[in-house]
């Protein structure tokens, strides 16, 4: 029976360890032989890869928030009210929430390049349905919008899956800071985009657009983007499937898988069986980090969509253009968070470890071979710093707007919500995709159920709270659901430890059915 260290080291790694009996010169071989790296890819290979991805990921939030200024266009050509007109919108987060864990389950199987393909695929057809459709069907537009939500929501849970494929915990934080930055351009330019196309060419422009887009951006992952499913490629060193494999293969030329002395490592891999991501929220510390996340997120949404009807009502000189202006405000907030947050989690976990090396008199301490590091302190501990800020900043927004100041008061305060919102959302997430790498989209998509459900509940009854209350008030409101959900930082780090340990019992207890139920055949 594998130690505890071990079994967790082989979550990250290839499995090495399928021979049922050691062998005294296998030992030596493996003593003089090079430690198997993580990844074969180069620094620069990574970073490739990752602004591939981020390029995929930045369609799911472009769709959503390229869709809001053509609403009232909308609703003038199909002769339907407002309501039903927000109705399209309701839907689309509705299968945004649900999709990935469709998309994001099958790419733990069947491999990462194939899923994010035909997600952009039926995103640009579903595009091209909603450029043609009619304006005396209410209902295909309806239609079209969820099929459109279903093809370009998974495109994040997809990119996190592959980030946790070639990165190791060190250097994950930094990856998902920099890729975060293409999912969240969507929100910064898409009012002010989508509003640029429907003035000069007219609603049905931005969904050929969209069509167009996402179609180049498919053909770009078609022609450089590798697989990456480790249960599929390993490392980067095992051959993918044909299908899986890009038309011009230059990433991972520049290593050298004969390197690796460990010819395990080069057999082909059995694809991984279908697993319901739904099992995940049975974790306690996987489902507690993914509400606290969600309600941080649900927050923000609140501001964000609430946005053009403030600034509209407080300052109303202002035209539709400068309307969609003030959403750059909190976009380039969640730009510079998104990166810089990054590089803050790298530099934590580099003092956390270097802490315990220290007390436990250890040249050096490294998280997937040493099970007793404590990733999700490492991860987390400054969430309660970055709460506090996310807190005054939504306050004093409120207040801002409340009192009729200057707008440049509130674009201030909106630029730190952003940059507070990713700040905390990077880390949370990054801890998530560490405690179970290797199912990293299915839990990706968890996240993003968990996060749609209560954004659109919110964001569905902020119009009332903001009538009933007020803005100000409003703002203290919502900032004190994040004071309420901030000790489920604590309860994580005090508990993640043991929820860990759990799980690698049970991997181990399925693993040695696993071996029996295949008569011990493995070579």
């Amino acid at each position: 029976m594998p130690t505890d260290n071990e079994h967790f080291q082989n979550e990250f790694t290839p499995n090495h360890d399928s021979k049922p009996e050691a062998n005294p010169s296998d030992e030596s071989n493996a003593a003089t032989a090079p430690e198997e790296p993580y990844s074969i890819y180069t620094p620069v290979e990574k970073w490739f890869i990752v602004a591939l991805i981020g390029f995929g990921g930045l369609f799911s939030p472009l769709s959503s928030n390229i869709y809001f200024p053509v609403i009232p266009t909308l609703s003038e050509v199909f002769h339907k009210p407002i309501e039903l007109i927000n109705l399209t919108v309701t839907m689309y987060i509705v299968f945004q929430g649900l999709a990935p864990m469709f998309w994001g389950t099958l790419a733990d199987s069947w491999g990462r390049r194939l899923m994010f393909i035909c997600c952009l695929l039926l995103l640009s057809v579903s595009c091209i349905g909603l450029a043609l459709v009619p304006t005396n069907a209410y209902w295909l537009l309806l239609f079209l919008r969820c099929f459109q939500s279903a093809g370009s929501a998974s495109t994040i849970a997809l990119g996190a899956g592959v980030i946790g494929d070639i990165s190791s915990p060190a250097e994950r934080g930094g990856f998902f800071g920099v890729y975060n930055i293409g999912p969240l351009v969507g929100p910064a330019i898409g009012p002010v985009l989508g509003g640029a196309l429907a003035d000069h060419l007219g609603w049905r422009s931005i969904f050929w657009f969209l069509c167009i887009a996402s179609a180049a951006c498919a053909l770009t992952l078609i022609i450089f983007l590798p697989e990456t499913l480790r249960s599929l490629v390993g490392n980067g060193s095992i051959p993918a499937p044909p299908i899986s494999r890009p038309v011009l293969p230059l990433i991972g030329r520049s290593s050298n898988p004969n390197r690796l002395s460990n010819g395990a490592s080069r057999a082909p891999r059995q694809r991984k069986p279908f697993k319901n991501p739904l099992r995940l929220l049975l974790n306690p510390d996987i489902l507690i980090l993914l509400v606290f996340n969600g309600l941080v997120c649900a927050v923000f949404y609140g501001v964000n969509a609430s946005i053009s009807t403030i600034f509209h009502e407080t300052y109303p000189e202002l035209s539709q253009t400068a309307l969609g202006l003030c959403y750059l405000a909190i976009g380039g907030g969640m730009l510079i968070g998104s990166a810089t947050s990054g590089q803050l989690l790298n530099w934590d976990y580099q003092r956390v470890k270097r802490s315990i090396s220290a007390k436990s008199e250890k040249t050096e301490i490294s998280f997937p071979q040493d099970q007793s590091f404590p990733i999700e302190k490492a991860r987390m501990r400054l969430v309660p710093i970055l709460l506090t800020c996310f807190v005054a900043c939504c306050v004093a927004y409120g207040w801002c707007i409340e009192r009729h100041v200057s707008i440049g008061g509130p674009l201030v305060f909106l630029v730190g919500v952003g940059f507070f919102t990713m700040a905390i959302m990077n880390a949370a997430q990054t801890l998530i995709l560490d405690l179970v790498p290797s199912q990293g989209s299915s839990v990706t998509a968890c996240n993003n159920l968990v996060r749609c459900a209560l954004s659109a509940t919110l964001v569905a009854v902020i119009q009332l709270i903001l009538t009933a209350l007020g803005v100000g008030w409003t703002y203290v409101l919502l900032a004190g659901i994040c004071v309420v959900a901030s000790p489920l930082i604590w309860v994580v780090i005090r508990i993640g430890p043991g929820c860990r340990a759990k799980r690698r019992r049970r991997a181990e207890i399925s693993e040695v059915q696993a071996r029996e139920e295949s008569g011990g055949d493995e070579v």
